[in-house]
């Protein structure tokens, strides 16, 4: 098996001592690292820089590089925007605009919605959706075909959720599914590798007339989001083993 590169495996080494590490506590200077390791300050820097990517360190100008406080796991069964879900964290939320607009829906889009045209469309809405300027996610979300005012709203730095409460929606209930799937051309617009495992969120939401709202596909770097999920255990079944 191919060994991974040095800079992969110092910075594997240093994960594991800020899991014991408390927020605000400083890191060694990057020299002190790199000759602690015996390696190139560029080397070390890679391995800083993977780390400050991930949210985990932050790097302060004249100061120095301090341990970042995590962000807390977004409870599974509670959905809140991105917007005060980054913010609650202490981190400004932004997004980048990947495409919006007017499409033909997919049959999975199309079913999702309840859309019975005979040449169904959706509004449709695919964003990175960032902490400070961290890449959590890439999101392809889509809409009804009549919310078009949807693609008025500031898509980089507004909520979807506060615009559609603007149009007199409420987002309810919803019900979403978990996968593992590996980045592929996400990649490059997360900046992980293409076979890195993306945790995946496929929701649906419904506003307050029960009605199917917003169909969303959400691609999570999982060493930068985390869900909480609680749940209830099962008695075994009786019986003779199969």
């Amino acid at each position: 098996m191919t060994k991974a590169p040095l800079y992969v495996r110092i910075e594997r080494e240093l994960r594991a001592r800020l899991d014991g590490a408390r927020p605000g506590d400083p890191l060694p200077a990057e020299a002190a690292l790199a000759e602690e390791f015996g390696v190139a300050r560029m080397t070390m820097r890679a391995a800083l820089n993977a780390l400050e990517t991930d949210g985990l360190i932050e790097r302060i100008q004249g100061r120095g590089t301090f341990v970042r406080q995590r962000p807390a796991p977004r409870a599974a069964g509670t959905l809140m925007s991105f917007q005060d879900q980054v913010r609650s964290w202490g981190r400004t939320p932004s997004s980048r605009l990947l495409a919006a607009g007017l499409r033909a829906a997919t049959a999975e889009e199309a079913a999702a919605l309840q859309l019975t045209a005979a040449a169904p469309r959706v509004v449709s809405i695919a964003r990175v959706r960032r902490a400070d300027r961290t890449p959590l996610a890439v999101e392809y979300a889509c809409f009804p075909a009549h919310l078009t005012a949807l693609l008025d709203a500031d898509l980089e730095r507004g909520s979807l959720h506060r615009a559609l409460h603007d149009l007199g929606l409420r987002p309810t209930l919803g019900s979403s599914t978990l996968t593992a799937q590996p980045a592929g051309p996400d990649g490059e617009r997360l900046h992980v590798p293409a076979a890195e495992p993306l945790l995946v969120e496929t929701r649906l939401i419904v506003d307050q007339h029960a009605a199917p709202l917003e169909y969303t596909v959400s691609r999570y770097v999982g060493s930068r989001y985390a869900l909480h999920v609680t749940f209830d255990v099962q008695p075994p079944t009786t019986g003779a083993p199969s």
